[in-house]
């Protein structure tokens, strides 16, 4: 049976590669100013907050019941960096939607949106590694099977 941890490490991965992804597109725009990588980078971050969304959600199904004891505070920072990184993820596709819709083609914004992208990746990263110190470190999620020796 899925339990909410598993479905949360299954879904988390996801928005991280389609931002991860979406940001090299975009750094790639940057300096070639190519019309394929600027449309993948939208799409990119499109679909990454969409799944960032859903990876939320799963991570707040995946927490529940480990409130308290060793693991309230790594889980507390973790869920911080997670609202943080998907509100960012809301805005700066928000932005962008609205740059592609209504043409809206000012260096200012450009560069603007660029920044708040990385900033956004940044976010990414630390709410990943919070997550890996959650499993590796504190051993949350984890379902210890060991064998039966009295067989």
């Amino acid at each position: 049976m899925i339990t909410a941890p598993h479905l949360h490490a299954l879904v988390i991965h996801f928005p991280i590669a389609l931002l991860c992804v979406g940001f090299l597109s975009d750094l790639i725009t940057v300096f070639s100013r190519n019309e394929f990588f600027k449309k993948s980078s939208l799409y990119l971050l499109l679909l990454g907050s969409l799944g960032a969304i859903v990876a939320y959600i799963s991570g707040s199904y995946a927490g529940d019941g480990m409130t308290d004891g060793i693991l309230q505070a790594p889980l507390e920072l973790h869920e911080e960096s997670a609202t943080i990184m998907l509100w960012l993820a809301i805005i700066t596709a928000l932005i962008r939607v609205a740059m592609h819709f209504f043409n809206y083609q000012k260096l200012w914004a450009q560069w603007a949106s660029f920044f708040l992208f990385a900033i956004l990746v940044g976010f990414v990263a630390r709410t990943g590694y919070l997550g890996g110190q959650l499993v590796f470190k504190h051993g949350a999620g984890i379902e210890l099977a060991l064998p039966d020796f009295q067989e």
